[in-house]
């Protein structure tokens, strides 16, 4: 096999090997043996004439040419994954795959209503949703749409802000009836807080509360939103959450409502080239109405 002729399932595993680190991470991402992966790993080494990947007792360390080849690889599996969602539906028909990425918090608790709303109005459409924090490469189309909480700054994409979300402390019922209510943030530093891990902002966020000089008395530490959140509702402790959501949550209490924490501006983003295309269109029109809608007083 000449170079020229490498197939695109071995730069897919190419890959998921490069981004898991291991072949036996890539296996599990791809749904293949192990044997499988390592085979195609050292059928494209012969295909290319080089080696990607140095294999020690820490597992496999990619070489500079593997490195090399990593946005290539990703670029093309992006363009794959696109590739498809643009064939899922006829020119101008309002239907297909719409890939959208979300943080996490908003995936877990803000969008199933939203999608099942989108999904009654547009049964012809289904929904990929990517669950990360991280900025989704709208520019290389890596999603259609984006729910950002930070403005986009790149002239090629269309943006619609769609709310200013307040966040705000809550507790499950069983909670304030064991520990009662603080009645000042100062309070605070008598309950049993559940805050951030690791997550500088999140971290900022918590030092201009009052909660920072308190973090090793946290009773509970993550990173993750939605933990935080469920990590309230069982009664361990107050959170910080969205207040829309909060709010509508039977089983959970709001805490200090006249203290001023932070707000979260949410814009829905796409391409300019795909803000036309009628699926994209009409998922784009569809969130922005369902955040409109979530802002309003319950």
């Amino acid at each position: 096999m000449s170079k020229w002729a490498v197939e695109w399932d071995d730069q897919r595993v190419f890959l998921a090997v490069i981004e898991e680190g291991s072949l036996a991470g890539a296996a599990r991402r791809l749904g293949l043996s192990h044997p499988t992966v390592r085979a195609r790993i050292e059928g494209l080494e012969k295909a290319l004439g080089t080696v990607l990947f140095t294999r020690s007792s820490n597992g496999l360390t990619p070489t500079e040419t593997a490195e090399e080849l990593r946005e290539p690889a990703r670029a093309m599996a992006m363009a794959s994954d696109l590739f498809v969602r643009q064939a899922s539906a006829a020119g101008g028909e309002i239907a297909g795959t719409v890939r959208i990425s979300v943080p996490e918090f908003i995936g877990v608790e803000v969008m199933p209503a939203m999608l099942s709303r989108l999904r009654e109005d547009h049964p012809a459409i289904s929904i990929e949703l990517s669950l990360s924090n991280l900025p989704a490469d709208l520019l290389a189309q890596e999603v259609d749409i984006a729910v950002r909480t930070v403005a986009p700054r790149q002239g090629a994409l269309v943006a619609r802000k769609v709310a200013s979300i307040p966040l705000g402390f809550f507790a499950s019922h069983a909670y304030v009836e064991r520990r009662g209510r603080p009645d000042s943030l100062a309070a605070l530093a008598e309950h049993d807080i559940i805050g951030p891990d690791r997550n500088r902002s999140d971290l900022g966020l918590a030092e201009r509360l009052g909660l920072g000089t308190a973090r090793n008395r946290l009773v509970l530490r993550t990173d993750s939103h939605p933990a935080q959140l469920a990590a309230a509702r069982a009664g361990i402790g107050i959170a910080v959450a969205q207040v829309p959501v909060g709010e509508r949550d039977p089983g959970l209490v709001r805490l200090l409502a006249d203290v001023d924490t932070a707000t979260l501006d949410t814009f829905i983003v796409t391409h300019e080239n795909l803000a036309r295309v009628g699926r994209v269109r009409a998922v784009f029109d569809s969130l922005v109405g369902s955040f409109t809608e979530m802002m309003r007083p319950a």
